[in-house]
């Protein structure tokens, strides 16, 4: 199945017809967000469910397509004990795996279609954690409030604030406390969203920040997706307040021979799909 045909319930649903670069705000881009992923969330599940343990009873944490494992790089340090809030949670595998490690989790998402699935998830069993339905750029939770904050491709590339994010993350966070997010690797900008030789041909500029928007007969927003440099990221980060302690840009595999929309052994052996912003809060 083409990524096209995985997505052409959502697209039907949402009455999508057009692609564009345009600029588009908070309240737009939330909207598309919310109503896109609400429409794609059993397909989405149907094809990615499996690799992301989204329906199994204890949750599993992948950061990437690459299949990097919490469990295995402990990007976010000791868990247990700790309180972790994860943003972009979908249906929450990663904030429940977190809760059977002892962390005291909390998942945080835009779209009621996805925390839905992570309802049901838990009243199969496994750990329970908390979900709240709000947006990243406005955390609805007290200063200071968590050790830990997380979003394996989340709610950053959805957002058109994401400076807003990190500030609103770095008021969340505890002093000491760990910031680990990962998104589109920027360089992928440049190429088309194709996982084959297609999208081995840069088409597109790396400074173009102007989003890609899918758009319905209107013109309405039915799927925004934003993009920063990976400059752009670490400004962000530092305005913030953060420090950035490390990018890492994981290795496609030898092991993984499948395909992911845009992420394909063919271009993951070139170069890198995923980049994972790895900064703290000073104490």
């Amino acid at each position: 199945m083409s990524e096209h045909d995985r997505h052409a319930a959502a697209e039907a649903a949402l009455g999508t017809a057009a692609v564009a670069r345009a600029r588009i705000g908070t309240e737009a881009s939330q909207q598309a967000s919310r109503a896109w992923w609400d429409a794609d969330a059993d397909d989405y599940h149907r094809t990615h469910g499996d690799f992301l343990g989204a329906d199994s009873d204890a949750g599993e944490f992948v950061w990437c397509p690459e299949g990097l494992h919490e469990g295995d790089v402990h990007l976010l340090g000791e868990v247990a004990g700790r309180r972790v809030l994860e943003i972009g949670c979908g249906s929450a595998p990663c904030a429940r795996w977190l809760a059977g490690q002892g962390a005291e989790a909390v998942g945080l998402d835009l779209s009621g279609g996805m925390l839905a699935r992570g309802l049901a998830a838990m009243e199969r069993g496994g750990p329970q954690v908390p979900l709240i339905q709000a947006g990243a750029e406005f955390l609805p939770f007290a200063d200071a409030g968590f050790d830990l904050a997380c979003s394996a491709f989340g709610g950053v590339p959805f957002v058109a604030d994401s400076a807003r994010v990190m500030r609103e993350v770095a008021r969340v966070l505890r002093p000491g406390g760990r910031w680990v997010f990962s998104v589109n690797h920027p360089m992928r900008w440049i190429f088309p969203d194709d996982p084959g030789p297609a999208g081995l041909v840069a088409t597109m500029p790396y400074f173009d920040r102007t989003p890609y928007v899918e758009v319905d007969a209107a013109g309405t927003p039915t799927y925004v997706e934003h993009h920063r440099t990976i400059g752009d990221r670490v400004r962000e980060l530092v305005a913030a307040g953060l420090v950035v302690d490390d990018i890492v840009e994981p290795d496609w595999p030898e092991w993984l021979d499948r395909e992911w929309g845009q992420w394909s052994p063919l271009r993951g052996q070139l170069f890198p799909g995923t980049a994972i912003f790895c900064s703290h809060k000073p104490r």
